[in-house]
């Protein structure tokens, strides 16, 4: 981890769960961490709760990652603030109710431009960033079991347009990969798959219905593994089940 000393980290949707989890990990292993959500008040909660002298390198910052514009305007500030983007992390994501064949189409919109256009938006501008001073950083994707194959719900529920926005991060990761050897760059991309994790993202009873879960500092440590591999390792793709689950 050594190469990233004082390196600048962007986590999405880190005001809670995962993503909160991963931003106060990179923060203790010395980067600078701008953590975005679009919850200012639950960010800058995180940041109270670190030691005074890690709180210096934790900057929380308001930003709706399927607003493109205020994607610009984020990580324009972070280029003039604090240098650039070393590291991203794609964290925010978002689940609605709802079946398929009738989802509301509002619904429908939230989670593809939350899941799919939020993660590429905040792609190019940090890709524009490594790239412009030809520095090889790292994209995380924070995906899902569920990028891979459906899970299984009971008749009359359903994931809807959550698994096919998983599967689109899969192939994002796959495309991206080619794309930075095309561009003649070793920046790395990386693809990181939960199972079911205890956070926000799903109801409680959900959780203790199934009884097994992961925690979000699970996943974590999984990003933390594959930022510190050697410049010439990529990890591509991480699947994290917790013990004993079925899906």
């Amino acid at each position: 981890m050594e190469r990233w000393s004082n390196r600048v980290a962007v986590v999405t949707g880190a005001s809670s769960g995962i993503g909160e989890a991963i931003a106060k990990d990179l923060v203790t292993a010395g980067l600078r961490v701008v953590a975005l959500g679009r919850r200012q008040e639950r960010l800058d909660k995180n940041r109270s709760k670190l030691s005074a002298d890690l709180q210096k390198r934790y900057f929380p910052r308001k930003c709706d990652v399927s607003n493109e514009e205020d994607v610009k305007q984020t990580f324009e500030w972070i280029e003039k603030t604090l240098g650039g983007t070393d590291i991203l992390v794609n964290n925010a994501g978002i689940v609605r109710p709802g079946n398929l064949v009738d989802m509301d189409s509002t619904f429908l919109d939230e989670v593809i431009s939350t899941n799919i256009k939020g993660l590429v938006y905040c792609t190019q501008a940090a890709f524009r960033s490594m790239k412009g001073r030809n520095f090889n950083g790292h994209i995380v994707h924070i995906n899902s079991i569920a990028g891979h194959s459906v899970p299984y719900t009971e008749p009359g529920s359903s994931f809807n347009i959550y698994p096919p926005t998983k599967f689109a991060v899969t192939a994002i990761n796959e495309t991206l990969r080619r794309e930075f050897n095309d561009f003649g760059t070793k920046i790395k991309t990386t693809s990181v798959s939960p199972g079911l994790v205890r956070t926000e993202i799903l109801p409680e009873e959900t959780l203790d219905a199934v009884g097994i879960s992961l925690n979000p500092e699970d996943i974590s440590q999984a990003v933390m593994f594959a930022i510190s591999t050697p410049p010439h390792v990529q990890i591509h793709e991480i699947t994290v089940k917790p013990v004993g689950e079925k899906f």
